[in-house]
Order: structure tokens, then C-alpha cells, then sequence
């Protein structure tokens, strides 16, 4: 065993100093295969408290009792257990918690693992930094568009809406506007919870943007979001010479080919795609602003794509769940953000269940949606068994009407199935969590959501917001397996998506 080097003196400035730190060890908090990170010895698992009587050396030594933080370190390539380190409870500012995923690998100790991991992360750190200066010093002294105070259109539209706005919603919708009016490019940052009104934000900035003779880009994580919008901005444009189109798998070449035309020749004023946007075919004649739909969804290489055009178009960027650096960006003002807090009038919180799977239950929270003539959406994220799921379902509710829908199904039998439900030609719609962003169908009302404990908490919030999205009572559920140990990581995030 390796001991943790002492100090003499007083550990109270240690201590003060360990208090002061973010993620710093509460070794009374630990628990048993904890992962813990040491400042030069990296990441080991947590074994227990353990106390040592020490000598203090010299002529006269004096015995005293010690407590130590036990870690446990990787084991050998050879088999042998991995080296375990005593940590003295003076010394807690050496540690801290792991927060960087569920199941990290254990550093091994003495080696240089550690060290170059720290320093490929200070690199990226660097980087970063770097390139983020770059990126917002070309903003602020680029010449954006300074767009035009609103047209009598402009407030037309925004009087056709036909709920009543949020205050949260106003005052985003003044930020947003100032900032398209001033001649530095706006880069927003637009968090709110799901159903909280984003789009309808949206709407409203790409119509200013359009009425000032410039072009919108929408580009959204996937191909049914890119349906589920083209059809609101539609609805949203109607009785205003504004042309929307999509550009998605969805589209046939044909239309895919006139999209591009258009987009180039300026007839077309607004697209809302995937990805397939940012590729090099699409040529814009006067792209002002580009909405980015839940942004923490894109890759680096998509992001690669933006920067050529985060110079001197607006850009209004929207999340549900912010990525932190995301997040620390805005916060620190490199980034203007806007909150949405407040939910819509007459939306009532989500009932939410979490518990083990039951088939009466299941049945009872099925039946209990058809009898108020709504839907319910039942999330199993296992392709291979789906189907299976499906028929098990039938069974239970021999009246109701089951569809599967997952993303390895062909593209226009994808779209059919969630067209057929959407259309309330289904009342359940078993599905991977291809269901995950955006899809509204204000109808359903139910989820249930199977082995629960499989997702992260961001996944888990973004499946329960497709349900209460309408004025009816809404109910989530959460279902594990109780045959099977739920991690205390599960177990976690199953009790914080219950209160929250």
C-alpha cells in the first residue's frame, strides 16, 4: 500500500482551503467503488475509511490515531490487484469527485497515464480558448446586417398567435429583436424547457428577418423534427408572401434540386433542414440568420461547417438542455443568453411515476389514455426486440392500436408510421428514442419509458417533454427492471427526473 504524504503543523488552512473547492471529498459522503480523482495519481475507486496509529518519530515519540481516505488504483496488465493509496483526511484538497461520465477508467499508479492525460486536456483547454477568441473577436468586428425597425406585418403575425405570450417570451422576443437590429452580428443563446415556447420565438425572428429581404436557415438534429417545423413556420407564414421549404432525406431529389436552385436564386426565403444544410451544394444569395434547434445535438464537424458562416450572420442558437461549455460561454458573455422560465397558461405539470415495470400498471395507464381519446407514446431503445415489445403490448390492450416505429425502418416507412399516428390513426406508438426531440403531437399525452435506468438525465427530460405539451393532464413513467441492480448513478437520476 502507498501512504499519502503528511504535513505537519495545522491542517485547519488545508481544510479551509478543500472547503473552498468545487467537487471537493466529503468522506463522509462516499460510498464503496465511488470514483475519486487524486491531483497526481488520477482517478482510483473509493474503498473505504480506514484509521492507522502513527508515531510521530524522535527521541520521545508520541502515538496518535490517523484517518485515511483508502483508494483503490487499476490493476496490472499480469493480473495482480490494482496498488491502493492512503490518503490522510488533512489532505482532502488532493482529491475531488469524478464528474466526467458513468464509468471511467481507473489510472494506473506510478505510471505517466495521469500526467498526459492532464496534459492533453490543458492542450484542449488552450485551444479552445484560442480559438474561441478568434472566433468572437472576427464577430464583434465584423459588419453584420443591421436590420429595420417591424413592419405592420411583423406585428400582424405576432397578433395571429393564438396563445396568450409568456412574459419570459416578450421579453426574449424585444432581446432578440434588438439584437438583429444592431449592426454587430448576433450570436443568442436561447435556453428553455421543453414546451416552453421556443419556436414560436423563432417564428417571430425569422419572419423580421425575411421582411428585411434576407434569407433563414433552421437546421434541426432530425429528419421529423424538419417536418414537425416546416409544417408550424407554414402554418405560422400563411397569408404572407413567404416561401418555406425543407431539405432532408425526406425530400426526392427532384425537390431537393429545387430547393437548391431556389435558395441560390434568392424565391425561396427560408429552409429548414438537418445537417445536409451546411454541405457545400448549398449556396445562399442573402442567408441573414440562422436558427440552430437544440444545438448540444451537433457534432464538431457540424460546428466546423457554422464557423464559416458565424462571422457575419446572425445566429440564434436553441436548447432544452445546454451543454455546459455551451452554458459557460453565454454566462460569461461571450454569448448573449436568453431564459425561458415560464411554462405556457393552462400547461399542468407532468405526472411522473418512477418505479418497476409492471404489466397491470402498463395496461391500466394505457387504457386510462384511450378512454379521454388520446395516444401514448412507449419507449423501448432496442431494436432487435421492439417488435416483440409491440405484440406484448397488443396483448395487454387487445383494443388499442400498436405501431413500431425505429430508425433502421426505410425512410418513407418511418414517415408513414409517424404520419399514421399523428393523424390518430394509432393510439400507441412503440419507438426507439428517435421520438427523443421535438416531435409534437400534442394528442399523446402518456409516455411510458422502458429500462429507464439506460438513459442519461438529458434524454430522460427530453422524453418527458413530449407528453403535456397540450392542456390535458399529462403522466410519464419511468420503468426499470427490479430483477435486475439499478446503479446508484440510475438510481440518482431516476430521483431527480421524479422531483423535478
Amino acid at each position: 500500500e502507498f501512504y499519502g504524504r503528511t504535513i505537519g503543523g495545522d491542517s485547519r488552512g488545508v481544510k479551509k482551503l478543500a472547503s473552498k473547492r468545487r467537487n471537493v471529498v466529503d468522506p463522509l459522503q462516499l460510498t464503496p467503488g465511488d470514483h475519486v480523482v487524486h491531483a497526481t495519481h488520477g482517478i482510483g475507486r473509493f474503498v473505504k475509511l480506514a484509521k492507522r496509529e502513527v508515531s510521530s518519530g524522535g527521541r520521545n515519540p508520541v502515538k496518535s490515531v490517523r484517518e485515511y481516505v483508502v483508494l483503490e488504483y487499476a490493476p496490472s496488465k499480469r493480473g495482480y490487484p490494482g496498488d491502493k493509496l492512503m490518503v490522510p483526511t488533512d489532505q482532502l484538497d488532493l482529491l475531488s469527485r469524478y464528474v466526467g461520465g458513468e464509468a471511467p477508467t481507473l489510472s494506473k499508479m506510478g505510471g505517466s497515464d495521469w500526467a498526459q492525460a492532464k496534459g492533453r486536456a490543458r492542450k484542449a483547454v488552450r485551444d479552445i480558448a484560442v480559438e474561441l477568441v478568434k472566433l468572437y473577436s472576427a464577430r464583434m468586428a465584423a459588419k453584420g446586417h443591421a436590420f429595420g425597425p417591424d413592419t405592420p406585418w411583423q406585428r400582424e403575425l405576432e397578433e395571429a398567435f393564438p396563445f396568450a405570450e409568456t412574459m419570459d417570451q416578450l421579453q426574449t422576443i424585444d432581446e432578440i429583436k434588438a439584437d438583429m437590429e444592431r449592426p454587430i452580428p448576433m450570436d443568442r443563446l436561447l435556453s428553455g424547457d421543453v414546451g416552453f415556447g421556443k419556436t414560436e420565438v423563432a417564428v417571430r425572428a425569422a419572419f423580421k428577418a425575411i421582411q428585411d429581404g434576407k434569407q433563414v436557415a433552421m437546421l434541426v438534429p432530425t429528419t421529423l423534427l424538419v417536418k414537425q417545423h416546416l409544417e408550424t413556420f407554414t402554418e405560422r407564414f400563411a397569408g404572407f408572401p413567404v416561401k418555406v421549404k425543407a431539405l432532408s432525406r425526406f425530400q426526392t431529389d427532384k425537390e431537393a434540386r429545387e430547393t437548391l436552385a431556389g435558395l441560390t436564386d434568392g424565391t425561396i426565403d427560408m429552409v429548414i433542414g438537418t445537417h445536409r444544410i451546411l454541405t457545400e451544394k448549398v449556396i445562399f444569395k442573402d442567408l441573414g440568420l440562422m436558427i440552430i434547434d437544440e444545438e448540444q445535438r451537433f457534432g464538431v464537424e457540424h460546428k466546423d461547417a457554422l464557423k464559416k458562416l458565424k462571422t457575419n450572420v446572425d445566429i440564434l442558437a436553441m436548447s432544452a438542455t445546454p451543454i455546459p461549455r455551451t452554458l459557460e460561454m453565454a454566462v460569461t458573455g461571450i454569448r448573449e443568453m436568453s431564459t425561458l422560465q415560464t411554462p405556457p397558461e393552462d400547461r399542468h405539470p407532468i405526472l411522473t411515476y418512477v418505479g418497476a415495470r409492471n404489466d397491470k400498471q402498463i395496461a391500466a395507464a394505457i387504457r386510462r389514455e384511450l378512454l379521454r381519446e388520446g395516444q401514448v407514446f412507449y419507449v423501448h431503445n432496442r431494436v432487435s426486440s421492439i417488435q416483440r415489445v409491440a405484440s406484448e403490448l397488443a396483448e395487454l390492450v387487445p383494443e388499442a392500436r400498436v405501431v413500431v416505429a425505429h430508425g433502421q425502418m426505410g425512410e418513407h416507412q418511418l414517415e408513414q408510421v409517424v404520419d399514421d399516428f399523428w393523424e390518430r390513426k394509432a393510439d400507441v406508438l412503440v419507438s426507439t428514442t428517435i421520438i427523443e426531440t421535438g416531435l409534437d403531437i400534442a394528442n399523446a399525452n402518456t409516455i411510458i419509458i422502458d429500462r429507464a435506468d439506460k438513459y442519461g438525465l438529458s434524454q430522460l427530460h427530453q422524453l418527458r417533454g413530449r407528453v403535456g405539451r397540450g392542456r390535458e393532464r399529462a403522466y410519464a413513467y419511468f420503468l426499470y427492471d427490479d430483477t435486475k441492480p439499478l446503479s446508484e448513478t440510475a438510481a440518482d437520476r431516476l430521483e431527480t427526473i421524479a422531483v423535478n
